[in-house]
């Protein structure tokens, strides 16, 4: 065990400066949350050795290899103005998108016949085996998202589909948004 320090302070003067500093010897638990309870990615830290679809730019954050994480993978993907991503879809992975900034178009389907937008702020929930597109809406700013992913294969399955000329707006549809409401 390594040895460490901990502060007492006065009992009837719980905010007082310390008065005395007792050694103490860390627990395992202590030891093993120390390195392998939190870690912190930094932006600079980002790793780009990920498997890319044309159009964006994917930086892996929080995977086995950078933070030790064992059931997800988390980055971020940027989209120039006026781009778009080919059509792809990730295996058995489901994925959140949460659009940090610009505006997010999202077609789906055998041939991409459905669109959904969304803006900062807003989370986009992918499922497994879906045909999808991103595509940044915006004219000036870049499309900048937060993926997480619920498996750590780096599963993207880039796909040459055929595209339907006039996709179908979808609107979220359930108990609280219903098929009639203006939801954006």
């Amino acid at each position: 065990m390594s040895s460490a320090t901990r502060c007492q302070g006065s009992p009837s003067m719980p905010h007082s400066m310390p008065t005395m500093v007792v050694p103490i010897e860390m627990t395992p638990n202590e030891q093993r949350w120390k390195y392998n309870g939190i870690r912190v990615v930094h932006s600079d830290e980002l790793d780009t050795n990920t498997p890319q679809t044309l159009g964006m730019n994917r930086a892996a954050a929080v995977n086995r290899a950078r933070a030790g994480a064992e059931g997800l993978w988390a980055g971020t993907v940027v989209i120039d103005p006026r781009a778009r991503t080919g059509a792809h879809h990730h295996g058995p992975i489901e994925s959140v998108i949460y659009v940090v900034s610009g505006k997010a178009r999202m077609r789906w389907g055998e041939q991409l016949e459905f669109v959904a937008d969304a803006g900062p702020g807003d989370f986009i929930y992918v499922s497994p085996y879906v045909p999808h597109q991103e595509i940044n809406a915006g004219d000036a700013e870049p499309l900048s998202c937060v993926v997480v992913r619920s498996g750590q294969e780096p599963v993207v399955v880039n796909l040459e589909i055929p595209v339907a000329e006039e996709p179908e707006e979808v609107r979220w549809v359930d108990d609280v948004h219903l098929a009639g409401d203006n939801v954006s």
